[in-house]
């Protein structure tokens, strides 16, 4: 597979599709729910996932797709070449701020992350890893991610984990929120992660993600030396929903070791 090629046939989609997303801005959108009243998706979401199913389907017929809207393959294992594609990662926020949201596509060969693109649309930054070439915020390379402390950490991590929930003991998180530095909450899983690349948080916590929210983060944080895992500190499979815990290294498993493991859950 020549993947510089793969890698600048993403690039082109992913700014045409931005340039779709960003004229969509004075359109009146076409909202729907999914699983439930806050699970949204637009017509946005469905037509820029099937342009790059089209892409994808004509320039390299023999790959899969995992697509969020499922309009791309039934994906059950990670053999060959497979597409994970999230068109909108933070379609709340699309709808209610028009920023604070992301494309987010990783390309993987046999389980193995090759390529995680993610386009934050509203400020024209796009983020971008081959893997062992490096990872980038639009042509300026990212530098590896430096050790980090609880103490001197920004952890984004969303406020619901922390109040009484089914799916971790919330006095697990509550000493966490307690000894780091502060905490964020953005809304997109593809935007946290690529904080996280960039040093503007040091940790990312959630309990329930799929894995088009996940698998172009993964690709680039490992790229600079981070660490991807669920909660547990397993590796994700990028094909079923699982909890994450994205961290520079040493915080990660310090977060695991002296707060997640100190209950049972």
């Amino acid at each position: 597979m020549d993947w510089h090629y793969v890698d600048l046939q993403v690039k082109q989609w992913v700014m045409e599709a931005g340039d779709k997303i960003r004229d969509s801005f004075t359109e009146t959108l076409n909202i729907q729910t999914k699983s439930n009243p806050n699970d949204l998706v637009t017509n946005i979401d469905k037509e820029i996932e099937q342009f790059f199913i089209n892409k994808v389907r004509k320039t390299f017929p023999n790959h899969r797709i995992l697509g969020e809207e499922g309009f791309g393959d039934e994906v059950n294992t990670l053999d060959g070449v497979v597409w994970i594609i999230d068109p909108i990662d933070g379609t709340m926020n699309f709808i209610h701020q028009q920023r604070n949201f992301a494309i987010s596509l990783g390309v993987f060969e046999n389980g193995i992350g090759k390529i995680g693109i993610i386009y934050d649309v509203a400020h024209d930054e796009l983020y971008h890893a081959v893997t062992g070439q490096g990872a980038f915020m639009n042509d300026t390379e990212l530098p590896p991610l430096n050790q980090a402390t609880v103490k001197e950490s920004i952890i984004a991590l969303n406020a619901t984990w922390v109040m009484e929930n089914h799916r971790i003991d919330h006095n697990l998180l509550k000493p966490l929120v307690r000894d780091a530095r502060g905490t964020r909450s953005y809304g997109t899983a593809a935007l946290e992660m690529v904080f996280v690349a960039t040093g503007r948080v040091d940790a990312y916590i959630s309990m329930r993600l799929s894995p088009w929210d996940v698998a172009a983060g993964s690709v680039i944080i490992e790229e600079l030396g981070g660490v991807v895992t669920n909660l547990r500190g397993n590796k994700l499979d990028f094909v079923s929903k699982d909890s994450l815990l994205v961290a520079k290294p040493g915080l990660h498993q310090t977060i695991i070791n002296d707060y997640l493991k100190q209950g049972k859950w």
